[in-house]
Formats: structure tokens, sequence, C-alpha cells
């Protein structure tokens, strides 16, 4: 246990409070480095401007979440957060120019946490800090990655506090991790070092939503939870959620792709609504009682680093959730992505300390790609979208547009392609022998 004592995390987003959680069991001490302050639980934090926003968690992050987080869906439950596991009585699911057909959960392998990102995140932090090992240091920036000697290993991180009249300080680690998000300055850091930066991947959708809570009764939807109206590429760029909420509230969230963005006025949101392939938003929100004002958020891009294939890097240091991609958040993948992530970790640190990066960022690579092909695939359906279209992307929309087709009409192909969105299956098992014969009989 000699190089596992301390271990720091940068950013006390979800994405780090996993990473914290993962470490916990193995290092004697953990420190979250934040440079908010920590909201009361349920209110949202100031560095989260996407936190106002629908998230949900899918089955996949949920099952993680129970696990590192025992009654954790309990616990939220009985604070009002729904859990969707009926699809044939909760979902309704507009694609491909008609509606999904309904299917059951008999095996209750499906599911989805319908909780706000505040809540969430606030009893996972609340749930964290609880640990004898785990603290956290808030009001405090990250200014870089202190190398050792031989700039062969990181042996700690640079801090300034925000309080007044502050001074620079060295906290030192065995180990840290850069989950500061997007904006990670891991790239630079490492040139810094003399490393050489990952190569990126990016595709551009420019997308663009606005959201609004609405009080929650019993007759919308006909009993409903749920409702996703999706864009019709490659010409209807419009979308649409409406998702149940702790405290009996819908959240919905209008989206709109490559620059045609929903408007944040009551008006123009309501006209946006009317305007989706599907009529279940508006009809709900013409005549619901709104609980907030309208906030909007953009997304210019995807974007994937590829540690995975960097031939050196330093020992002492990881990257870690969005600052290794960050998916276009339409599609719900995020925080799940994150937990996943957090397993490879643990996996890789049963294994050791040394090369801990070369394991971890390969086990995370393939973490990310069935939810990075998802997301580039549905994306680059739009001829607008820029990003590299390969062949095989080119006939997996081929094959997708068909494959929706026959979903509203069989039971079968709309479960296994939820299996996919929840990240239960992977792409390639659309492709099976009994999904591919019924689509292309379908």
């Amino acid at each position: 246990m000699s190089n596992r004592k301390h271990a720091i995390v940068i950013g006390a987003s979800m994405g780090g409070l996993l990473a914290a959680r993962a470490l916990a069991d193995f290092f004697e001490q953990v420190t979250l480095i934040e440079r908010d302050a920590f909201p009361p639980m349920g209110e949202n934090r100031k560095g989260v401007p996407q936190g106002r926003h629908l998230h949900v968690l899918l089955l996949r992050g949920s099952k993680i979440l129970e696990e590192m987080f025992p009654g954790l869906i309990a616990d939220l439950m009985a604070r009002g957060a729904p859990f969707l596991d009926r699809p044939e009585k909760e979902l309704i699911w507009f694609d491909g120019g008609g509606y999904h057909a309904r299917f059951t959960n008999e095996d209750g392998r499906l599911g989805a946490l319908a909780v706000s990102r505040p809540l969430l995140e606030g009893y996972v932090r609340q749930r964290l800090l609880a640990l004898p090992n785990v603290r956290a240091i808030e009001q405090c920036d990250a200014l870089g990655l202190v190398p050792s000697e031989r700039v062969s290993r990181v042996r700690g991180v640079r801090l300034l506090r925000r309080a007044e009249g502050s001074a620079e300080e060295v906290l030192e680690a065995d180990l840290v991790v850069d989950a500061g998000g997007r904006g990670s300055r891991a790239p630079k850091w490492l040139a810094e070092m003399g490393y050489a930066p990952p190569q990126e991947e990016q595709v551009t959708i420019n997308v663009g939503y606005s959201t609004r809570l609405y009080r929650r009764r019993p007759e919308h939807l006909n009993g409903a939870k749920v409702a996703l109206i999706t864009p019709q590429p490659p010409h209807l760029k419009r979308g649409g959620v409406i998702l149940a909420q702790e405290g009996e509230r819908w959240i919905v969230g209008l989206v709109g792709n490559l620059g045609d963005y929903p408007p944040a006025d009551e008006a123009g949101f309501l006209a946006f609504a009317q305007s989706l392939a599907a009529p279940e938003v508006y009809n709900v929100i013409k005549d619901a009682e709104p609980l907030s004002d309208i906030v909007t958020y953009r997304f210019k891009a995807s974007l994937r680093r590829h540690y995975e294939r960097l031939s050196s890097f330093p020992e002492g240091f990881l990257v870690f959730g969005d600052a290794i991609c960050s998916f276009n958040p339409i599609y719900g993948q995020g925080m799940s992505v994150a937990a996943m992530e957090a397993l490879d970790l643990q996996q890789a640190l049963r294994q050791g300390t040394e090369q801990l990066w070369w394991r971890f960022f390969r086990r995370a690579a393939r973490s990310i790609d069935m939810p990075w092909q998802i997301v580039v695939s549905g994306d680059l359906r739009f001829p607008e979208a820029e990003g590299r279209r390969t062949a095989s992307i080119r006939f997996i929309n081929a094959y997708m547009a068909r494959l929706h087709r026959t979903a509203h009409h069989d039971p079968v192909v709309a479960r296994a392609f939820n299996d996919v969105a929840s990240l239960l299956a992977p792409p390639q098992s659309l492709m099976r022998p009994g999904i591919l014969w019924r689509v292309l009989r379908g």
C-alpha cells in the first residue's frame, strides 16, 4: 500500500464523484478538488450549466450506482424519482416516422431512473463524503500537475483556494485523476511535461435545447411517464422529450440540431413543440401549469480523446469521464458511461498501480466504443453534420432506418433497439440473425 496512500480527483461533477468512489476502495485517502461551493441536495450547482436540463440514468448506470451506493434506487424513489420499468405502459417512442411497438419487460432487464441531475448528484455526493476516507476541498482551483524530477510520474497538484489572500500550494498524491469535464486541461498539462497529446475525434452537430418544468397530472399521456419524439433526418431537425420527475413534475426538453434551436419565450416554445413530428409533448404543455422559466443550452460537437492510443504517459495520472469523451447530451449516455468507467478503474487497480494508465485507458475505450458508435452514426444521418463518414456508418444508418420502420409493428425489434439505447447490449446485437431476418422481412 506504499503507493496507495493518497489519490486526488479534480472535479466533483458526476464523473469525479464516481471516480472518487472507485478509488475509495483502494486508497487510504481520496481528496476531491472542486471549483464550486457545494449546494444543498436537490439544488443546481453553478458549475453545471446543463444541470437544469433533462437527465436520465439508464439501467446500466443505475445498476452500477446501486452496487457502489447500496440502496440508491430505493432512496431516490422514496424522494419521488420515478423508476421506469413498464415500457408497455410508461414509454412512448416516436422514431423513423412512426411509433415503436409496445413491448413488455418480462425479464426485468429494462428500466431507467427518472431523476433530476441536482437530486442525483447531491445524493451521490452526500453518500460519497460520508465515507471515512473521502474528503472534498471546495472553492479551489487545480492550476496544474506537479511532475517528478524525471517527468515520468505525477506526484501531486498545484492548487489555489478561492478564499481571499490564499497562496498557491502543492498537494502531494500517489495518483491524480482529471475528471474536469469537456474543458479538461490534461492535453495542455501533458504537453508541458513533454508528452504528446491524444488524437481527437469530433462530430459537429450544433445542437441546442430549451427546457421547462411543468406540473404533472395523472391524466397526462394516458399514464405514460415518458414520450420521446426524435428528429427525423435528413430534413426534420427537431425533437422533444417529456419525462416524469420527482415532485410530480414533468421536465420538457425541446431539441434542435444544426442551429434550428428552440426559442426561450413561451409562445415560441409552444410553437416549436407543436411543430414536432408527433403531438404528445405539445398536447401536455399547451394546458399544463409551468413551474419554471425556460432555460437554454448549446452543444457544438461530440468530442473523443483517444488516450488509449498513446505510447507513453506519466505514471500517477489518469483522465476520466467527459475529459476523455463528451457525447451529444440528447442521447442521455454521459452519466452511465462514467459509471462504466468507474468499474473499469476498479478492474485496472486490482492489477496494481504501475502502468495503470495503460490498462485503464484501454478498458475505458472499450466502454466508450458502444455509446460513441450510437452517437456518431445517429448524428451523421444529417448531411450537414461534420464528421468522418465511413462505409460502415453509411451501412449502419441505412440499416437503422429500415430497423425503425420494422420496430413500428414488431415488438421484438423495438425491444432489441431499446436494449442498445439503454447500453445493455452492443449495437452489433441488432445484426444478429433473428433481428436481421425480422428487419429484412419487415
